[in-house]
């Protein structure tokens, strides 16, 4: 029971992440209504496959932000 919730915890996570991510650019924000702001939810999971198969390509890593500026 505590790993599902674990699990959501982090799914909910990643998709707050992705969300500001599309919000933070300028020309996504112009075409939403104010409609479309209440129908965003972290807890959206259609993209997750409950059969326990995961297509992972552990050579390349998941781009949720940009890496800081190295000065």
């Amino acid at each position: 029971m505590l790993s599902l919730h674990l699990l959501q915890s982090s799914l909910v996570y990643i998709n707050t992440l992705m969300i500001q991510q599309v919000l933070a650019d300028p020309g996504w924000l112009q075409k939403m209504a104010p409609e479309d702001f209440r129908g965003l939810s972290p807890l959206i999971h259609h993209y997750v496959n409950p059969y326990g198969i995961f297509e992972l390509d552990m050579s390349q890593r998941l781009v949720i932000e940009e890496p800081p500026m190295a000065w």
